[in-house]
Order: C-alpha cells, then structure tokens, then sequence
C-alpha cells in the first residue's frame, strides 16, 4: 500500500484530494501552508524522512493572479522555487512528484484545445511563476514528474467563482458577465479522483512522466457559466448580461482562450474528466450548502 504526501492541504483542492485518497482506503498526510513551508528545503528533506511518501501531489501554489504583477519574486518564491524544492527531495528520496499548474503557461490567443506540448508564452507574472515550476520539475525527474495543468477550478472548499455567483444572485437584480473568455470550467473533486488515478498510475509505470491536462470536457465562456449557475438555482438566466473584458480591467492579462486538449491521456488506462455541465450539477448541493449554509434553497 503507497504512502501519499499533499501539500496545500488547506486549500480546495488539497482537501479534495485527501478526502478522494480517504475514500480509496489509501494513507494520506496533509501539509497544509502552516505546516509546511515548500521553499525550506530543509523542512521539504525532513517532512519526506518523516513520512516517506511514494507519491507526493503538490497543490501548495501563490494563486492571487493580480497579486502577481505587483509581487513576482513573492509569487516565484513559491511558485517556482518550491516544485524545484519538492522535486530535488522527491528525486533523493525516489518519491513520484505529482504537480499543479495552470492553462495561464499559454498566451491565451489560440483558436483550438492547446495540446500537452503545445508552446508555452505566458502573458501575466502569474504564468511565468507556474511555468518555472513547470520546469523544474520536468527537469529534475524526467521519469517520476508529473505536471497537471488545470484551470477554472471550483469547488465547496474554498472561495471560488460558482461560489460567487451564488452568493451575488441573491443581492443582485443583474449581473455583467464577460462572454469573450473562453474555458473549462473543473470541480476539484473530479481533478482529485483524476490526480488519484495518475498516482497510482505512475506507481504502476502504466503513465508516462511528463505533462497532463486536467480539466473537464467541453468548453464555456464566463457568461454562459453564470446562466447555468443561474439555472441550477432556480433563477432567471435572463438576468445575467453579456459584457466584454473591456469592462473589467484587471493587473493581470485573462487569455481569452484556456481551453486544454486531453489527447495525452490516449494510450493509457486514465479517462479525461467528464463533461463541465454534468459535473457543475452533481457539485451544485454541495456549493449550495458551503455557500448559504444548510438547508439554503435556490433563487
């Protein structure tokens, strides 16, 4: 039975993957930020000696994309050199290193799925971080790395979009919604129950090492999202309004474009996540209730 080591724990997806590892019967520890600092090399070395993990699945990550252009040391701090860090133990200590990055590496401009191997040119501080992650780990363990970008994630663990809109409908008569962006909307269950499979995958050596998307099937805009939120409510559709990303300027670039291909998983035994919308509805009670409490009821 294989020992598993998740770092950022506390987050959305941390929580997610422990809880999918709980309910697969397989030992799991949970580090969440207090308890482990990825850019001490000295802790990651101890924390590894202590646990002695076969896979270790890194969602520990600066995620404030705005935050980013103002502090890129801070963010590369954490973003770049801590999978190098955990990538350096995991090469001494032979643990197989499962890490989590974005579809922000891409610029964001193409007109199809990006492929694994597609061209990296991230446009944001934010994407230049996760891409030297992305680097490092590939660099350091071409046989036991394995990188999962991901993007648009939501979930009950943590704040996140779905959640928001939630939260807005019931304040708002009418919500502006940009519809010039383009992704996969991802619950953080499914991306957990996906990172299980590639663990245990990679243990098996039935995965190759190297670069994963992980996000769901199909693809949406912001705006149409936020109508089936809508819908799932209960509410009026109707009363969310196309906008552009003209009238939402951010620090940080959006792509407009984040859709991620899932030919890679051909060949091995790994299913790509299901469909946004059939997900977005079986995650929707448990939303709900993390968002309005028990007993909350739609719009």
């Amino acid at each position: 039975m294989s020992t598993w080591l998740v770092t950022g724990a506390g987050g959305m997806l941390g929580r997610d993957v422990l809880g999918r590892l709980a309910v697969d019967g397989v030992t799991a520890v949970g580090a969440a930020r207090a308890d482990l600092d990825i850019t001490d090399p000295d802790g990651v070395r101890s924390a590894l000696a202590a646990h002695r993990p076969d896979v270790v699945v890194n969602c520990a990550s600066w995620t404030d994309v705005d935050g980013a252009e103002e502090h890129e040391d801070a963010a590369l701090a954490v973003n770049g050199t801590g999978p190098r860090v955990l990538a350096e133990a995991c090469k001494e200590s032979g643990a197989v290193l499962l890490h989590i990055s974005t579809d922000y590496v891409f610029a964001g401009d193409a007109t199809r799925p990006y492929a694994e191997n597609a061209p990296t040119a991230p446009r944001s501080a934010y994407g230049r971080t996760k891409l030297a992650g992305e680097r490092a780990v590939l660099d350091l363990l071409p046989e036991t790395g394995h990188v999962v970008r991901t993007a648009w994630l939501y979930g009950a663990g943590g704040p996140n979009f779905v959640r928001t809109m939630i939260r807005l409908e019931g304040v708002r008569d009418t919500l502006d919604v940009v519809d010039d962006q383009r992704g996969q909307p991802t619950w953080t269950a499914d991306l957990a129950g996906l990172l299980v499979r590639l663990g245990l995958g990679a243990l098996a050596r039935t995965v190759p090492a190297g670069v994963h998307h992980g996000t769901s099937r199909g693809e949406t805009t912001w705006y149409e999202f936020t109508r089936e939120i809508f819908r799932l409510l209960g509410a009026d559709p109707g009363r969310v309004r196309r906008t552009t990303s003209d009238a939402f300027v951010r620090p940080a670039p959006r792509p407009s474009y984040s859709v991620l291909g899932h030919m890679g998983w051909q060949g091995t035994d790994i299913e790509p996540i299901r469909d946004w919308r059939e997900a977005l509805a079986e995650a929707f009670p448990a939303l709900l209730e993390a968002e309005r409490g028990t007993g909350a009821t739609g719009g």
